[in-house]
């Protein structure tokens, strides 16, 4: 085969293939009204030779013209059921035959498939009349024969099921005579077939039935109530029997559309007539005004044709005797080019791929219009300058296709304008604009702004709240630029990074998961990804380093001195204290960082205000003048320690300070002190007091080995110095008691001396306990080295404790 018959076997494949894509059907089907949903209406896989799967595969569904769907297509079943209560009455009115007329839409090739569903009506509406009852004056004088207007019932089926007959209570006076019109409704009149005596019966009640002619009958009554009046014996007469007009839609409001005319063979009183609608329509009501004087018939309200074609009206003269005469009014609309077309898209793609070949369907239209005849008729049109053209299928069917080779680099978007005109006089039209974009290829990623972030965020913060947002940026278009962003899979202190952090994957905002506590971790990193659409993907990452503030969420801790209400220390000084001397210090730290974690020290409330002072920033209790003999031998101070935060937290402690004169005194005191606590006396006391004492001694014992041993070229010294009494016990601090290089204002190292009487029997120890029982080893250099747990033992160095003898 030569090349050149291989493209023309090409090419004609190719026009087979076009001619093949719209394929005119059409099916039909019948069913009674309101059925329930889910009823079985058709088999339209196996009407159209199809079978279930490719029901599936080509997309099939269904498109109406009308805004509510009545019926449903199972893909699954290919059979049509009812998708929603079908009231033939409410949808086609009187019309007969009603059906509903739909399309079915199959794709790749594209089909349509006419589909036509006669509703069958059924027995379900009971005539109606107008009202419950009504009420006739009719004069005695009226001869045989006579004719009285009676309401019609108008029943809303049609067929054998509408309004077959009226009957009447069996009376002597009157009968019904019914008579059929040119428009199919029967109007029913009351004859009367006797005279009437108003002396012997004033007034007559009768029961008139309306029956249709269904299965079962359905009827409905209206009481008619008849007074006998006198004297009047002429009933008005119209000219005519039917009046009979046409009015265009647009009517101006206002105008007379007809004047009806009756007249009344009496004179005088008897002969004044008044005109009035005795039937008719809820809807003609608001459309139409009778003037009861004249018989002029007025346009109340806009006409529109498209709603109703025809409206039928009984107009009744009655004179003042209470004779009357009636009338039809049939009013037929004509219609005028007053609607624009509408135009439907069914199907649209809003992008399409620059190698997309000629011939690509890309939207299927409807066009409508509510009009009728050439009113109603439309032709579509698009600019020829683009290369896209319009293809007509089905009636009012078109196929938006490619008409050229697209070239996204040259035009990346196209504005096509649908134009839809109809026939009309002045001709009306409707455009409708599409935006169809050209798609490219992925050949960019995304890129950020920056190469690395860097984020702020204060801790107790709370989880799911963000904190940051960072933005990439793609040249792609369409589905190639959609980012969407993610974070990286790391490790944070053996944690994975997505327990710390989220990403939106859309926004690239930055959400913390839980709550930061700064003092366990005060910065991170996290490795976030922008990662495009396209096929294949391209990406991006970028570095975010996280720092977490210092926020003021931890109250000042006090170290020394321990509160215990059972035990509560004592501060004990020598009444002969100089002034500045210092009694004890206030130990407190702060786990906050930074202004969180200064701390100030204030006295709020004291036995005598005159006496202490505290540092406010090293918590060193202090006198503040000399003691006197009129001083209290006991102070309890209580002293607020505040941070630097904000807002500040505080706490308060309490120090017990005793004025001694010797260690007896002091003993005794403690004793007091220890009483006052505990007012029960019980035995646990006592216990307890017997273990102080004991381990007390035993302290002793230890620390007087160690002088022994320490100090022995400075015993005879120290024990001639102190033969002429007891020296009061001192707490010594050293010029280095506060920590060098620690955080906060906690202090690990205190000094205290030990004095001993020559006397071995009348010797006092005083022994006290360390402020804080973690005792830190200060070497010379001022570093902290080791950390002693408990009791001082005999491995203290020299510079913790200084024993003097």
């Amino acid at each position: 085969m030569t090349p050149w018959a291989f493209i023309q076997q090409v090419l004609i494949l190719n026009i087979f293939i076009k001619s093949a894509l719209l394929i005119m059907g059409e099916l039909q089907y019948s069913i009674p009204e309101e059925m329930t949903r889910g009823t079985f209406v058709g088999n339209v896989a196996k009407d159209l030779g199809l079978d279930n799967q490719r029901l599936k595969t080509r997309r099939a569904r269904i498109y109406t013209e009308g805004e509510t769907e009545y019926i449903e297509l199972n893909v699954n079943k290919g059979i049509l059921v009812i998708k929603d209560r079908i009231d033939r009455e409410q949808l086609c009115e009187t019309i007969s035959p009603c059906s509903l007329n739909f399309q079915i839409v199959l794709e790749n090739p594209m089909q349509f498939h006419r589909i036509s569903v006669e509703i069958i009506d059924i027995n379900d509406n009971d005539p109606t009349f107008p009202e419950n009852s009504m009420h006739l004056e009719i004069s005695e004088s009226s001869p045989p024969g006579a004719l009285f207007s009676l309401p019609s019932a108008v029943d809303s089926d049609v067929g054998v099921n509408t309004l077959q007959l009226y009957s009447i209570t069996p009376n002597d006076h009157f009968k019904l005579r019914t008579k059929e019109h040119n428009t199919g409704r029967n109007s029913v009149d009351l004859v009367l077939e006797k005279h009437l005596d108003r002396e012997k019966q004033e007034k007559h009640i009768l029961m008139l039935t309306a029956v249709d002619g269904g299965e079962p009958q359905r009827s409905s009554t209206i009481e008619i109530e008849i007074t006998v009046l006198d004297a009047n014996d002429n009933a008005p007469i119209f000219s005519k029997e039917v009046y009979k007009i046409a009015v265009l839609e647009n009517c101006l409001i206002g105008s007379v559309l007809i004047k009806v005319n009756a007249t009344d063979a009496d004179k005088g009183i008897n002969g004044q007539i008044k005109y009035f609608f005795t039937h008719i329509s809820n809807n003609a009501k608001d459309l139409y005004k009778l003037n009861e004087e004249t018989g002029e018939i007025r346009v109340t309200a806009q006409i529109d044709y498209e709603k109703n074609k025809m409206y039928e009206m009984t107009v009744q003269a009655k004179d003042i005797g209470g004779l009357v005469g009636s009338c039809k009014v049939i009013i037929e609309v004509t219609d005028v080019n007053d609607n624009v077309p509408f135009i439907n898209l069914m199907s649209i793609s809003n992008q399409i791929s620059e190698d997309s070949l000629p011939g690509t369907v890309i939207a299927i239209i409807n066009v409508q219009d509510k009009d009728s005849g050439r009113n109603g008729q439309v032709i579509c049109f698009i600019d020829n300058n683009i290369p896209f053209k319009l293809k007509s299928s089905l009636n009012n069917f078109y196929s938006l296709e490619t008409d050229g080779i697209l070239d996204r680099e040259k035009t990346p978007q196209y504005n096509i304008t649908i134009v839809a005109t109809d026939q009309g006089e002045p001709s009306l039209s409707a455009t409708y604009a599409i935006l169809l974009a050209v798609s490219d290829v992925n050949d960019n990623p995304p890129r950020f702004e920056q190469q690395r972030y860097t984020t702020y965020i204060m801790e107790n913060n709370s989880p799911g709240s963000s904190f940051f947002s960072l933005r990439a940026k793609d040249d792609d278009s369409g589905v190639n630029s959609k980012i969407t962003y993610f974070v990286q899979e790391t490790r944070i202190n053996n944690q994975s990074a997505s327990s710390f952090v989220s990403v939106n994957l859309d926004e690239g905002v930055i959400y913390a998961v839980r709550s930061y506590d700064y003092e366990q971790l005060s910065h991170f990193q996290i490795l976030v990804t922008a990662k495009d659409g396209g096929s294949p993907s391209l990406s991006a990452s970028v570095i975010v380093d996280v720092y977490i503030q210092d926020q003021n969420d931890n109250p000042p801790e006090v170290l020394y001195p321990v509160q215990s209400k059972s035990h509560p220390i004592t501060e004990l000084i020598p009444r002969s204290a100089d002034v500045g001397y210092l009694v004890t210090k206030v130990v407190a730290v702060d786990k906050d960082s930074s202004n969180n974690a200064w701390l100030s020290y204030k006295i709020i409330k004291s036995t005598d205000q005159t006496l202490f002072k505290v540092g406010i920033h090293d918590g060193e209790l202090r006198t503040l003048r000399q003691i006197t003999e009129k001083d209290f031998s006991k102070y309890k101070l209580t002293i607020l320690i505040e941070d630097n935060g904000q807002p500040p937290y505080t706490v308060s402690v309490n120090v017990n300070v005793a004025v001694i004169d010797n260690f007896a005194q002091a003993f005794s005191e403690f004793n007091d002190l220890a009483q006052r606590n505990n007012d029960d006396g019980d035995m646990q006391f006592y216990l307890i007091l017997s273990l102080v004492i004991v381990s007390f001694v035993f302290l002793i014992l230890i620390l007087v080995v160690i002088c022994l041993k320490i100090h022995k070229w400075r015993r005879c010294k120290l024990f001639n110095e102190g033969s002429n009494g007891i020296l009061p016990v001192i707490p010594y601090y050293p010029p280095r008691y506060a920590e060098v290089g620690a955080t906060g204002t906690l202090c690990h190292v205190y000094n205290y001396e030990v004095c001993l009487k020559t006397d071995s029997g009348d010797s006092e120890l005083t022994n006290r306990k360390p402020i804080v029982q973690n005792v830190v080893d200060v070497k010379s250099s001022g570093t902290e080295t080791n950390t002693h747990k408990g009791n001082l033992d005999s491995t203290v160095e020299e510079d913790i404790i200084q024993v003097s003898c």
